[in-house]
């Protein structure tokens, strides 16, 4: 059976390697072409920049994809967790205790083994392309501070489940996704006064008559957003975004700072339109009830194969402690979900062309989106030829030349109407 297991994975692996290719290739047979309706913005030197930073990124990620699909084979296939499962058991009695030391101590390792990674990424290819503005001592403190609210947050989670499967366990799958799906929430409500905050500043939009503007386009969306805030982005790059964050009364709109010297005020509005269209059409809550129904059912499907007693089998183990059961179990997991991902990238994508409907409605100046994505893309150095098959696999946003060619029919659709 692990043979089997074995051969499934280095399948999957080698499509995504395989996709990865196409992808490349792809940018290299087009990357000298400007798109339509790019040519103010991007220039041929431009888009020479974007294909090498496209290129530095992906040999980047290509890399860390070997050096992790490494480790996992020697932690799974070659012995190594049986040994580390047996090392764990020795280190506490508790059953709480040990699920808890179990997926902290393989967190830190993971971690440390991809700080290389982590650190040529920033120091050497964002640097290289004029995006870092991070120092190593502010990215060495964002480390520890994530490192440390992640080992609490995990060992929260981790603890509270092993209890709940010490204390119930015939009915513990229920129980798991009620905390789980209560703890979600409460940090979704948590994050942006407590959490994020440890991170970057964040302050009410300076720009002068933004603020009225950005009212009056709340205003006839009928929604009322807690606030809309900009960050501090420029401390650690040049790259510019922006997101929805929080949830209920506390919910809020972040601009980064960079995304707002870039642009001009209807540019902006219109950005934020489409953020207000995510939660205006309900994008948010519908993931939101979606991911907790899938949880819902996964917990279950986790419970009942947690019990099989021929899942250590599956690679070549006589026996495994319940952790080890779930790594396996989210290893078996990951491949049989892998078919789904271009289904949940569509999902995606759907979501965003209709919020990017949205926002040409209500500020009815299509132009004003088109004209940030197009902004974005260049001071982004975005991929503006990813092969089509990789960008329906993978994308969770239209490509941006077909958000803007959509954008533009649209425009020359309100143009129509208001000749009419």
């Amino acid at each position: 059976m692990n043979y089997l297991l074995f051969a499934l994975f280095v399948e999957v692996t080698a499509v995504t390697y395989w996709l990865r290719h196409l992808n490349l290739r792809y940018g290299r047979q087009h990357g000298a072409t400007v798109p339509e309706g790019f040519e103010e913005a991007i220039d041929r030197e431009t888009l020479a920049r974007s294909a090498a930073y496209t290129l530095d990124r992906s040999r980047l990620e290509l890399w860390e994809s070997i050096f992790d699909n490494c480790l996992l084979v020697v932690f799974l296939f070659a012995g190594l967790l049986p040994v580390y499962d047996h090392f764990v058991a020795g280190l506490a009695g508790s059953f709480i205790l040990r699920g808890i030391l179990f997926f902290l101590t393989l967190t830190w390792v993971q971690t440390a083994l991809e700080l290389p990674f982590s650190y040529y990424g920033t120091f050497v290819v964002e640097a290289r392309h004029g995006f870092n503005t991070t120092t190593p001592r502010l990215w060495l403190i964002d480390l520890l501070k994530s490192q440390l609210i992640g080992s609490l947050l995990l060992a929260i989670m981790t603890g509270a489940a092993f209890w709940l499967i010490q204390w119930s366990p015939l009915h513990w799958w229920l129980w798991v996704w009620v905390f789980m799906a209560t703890f979600g929430l409460f940090l979704m409500f948590l994050s942006p006064y407590l959490i994020e905050p440890l991170f970057n500043r964040f302050e009410p939009v300076t720009e002068e008559g933004l603020e009225e503007e950005i009212a009056a386009m709340m205003a006839k969306a009928g929604l009322r957003v807690g606030r809309v805030m900009q960050m501090d982005a420029s401390r650690r790059s040049r790259h510019s975004n922006a997101y929805f964050t929080g949830i209920g009364r506390v919910k809020r709109i972040v601009l980064f700072d960079t995304l707002l010297k870039q642009m001009t005020h209807a540019e902006i509005v219109a950005v934020l339109a489409h953020e207000i269209g995510h939660w205006k059409l309900r994008h948010i809550l519908k993931r939101l009830v979606v991911m907790e129904l899938l949880m819902l059912g996964g917990a279950w499907l986790a419970f009942t194969l947690l019990q099989w007693p021929g899942l250590p089998g599956v690679l070549g183990l006589d026996g495994a402690s319940l952790p080890a059961r779930m790594v396996i179990l989210g290893f078996i997991a990951s491949l049989a979900m892998f078919p789904v991902t271009p289904l949940s990238a569509w999902l995606s994508r759907r979501d965003e062309t209709a919020a990017d409907h949205f926002a040409s409605s209500i500020t009815r100046t299509p132009a004003a989106l088109t004209g940030a994505l197009i902004k974005m893309s260049a001071e982004n150095l975005a991929n503006l030829h990813p092969h089509p098959l990789y960008a329906r696999f993978y994308y969770s946003h239209p490509p941006v030349v077909e958000r803007v060619q959509r954008l533009l029919s649209w425009e020359s659709g309100v143009a129509c109407d208001t000749k009419m």
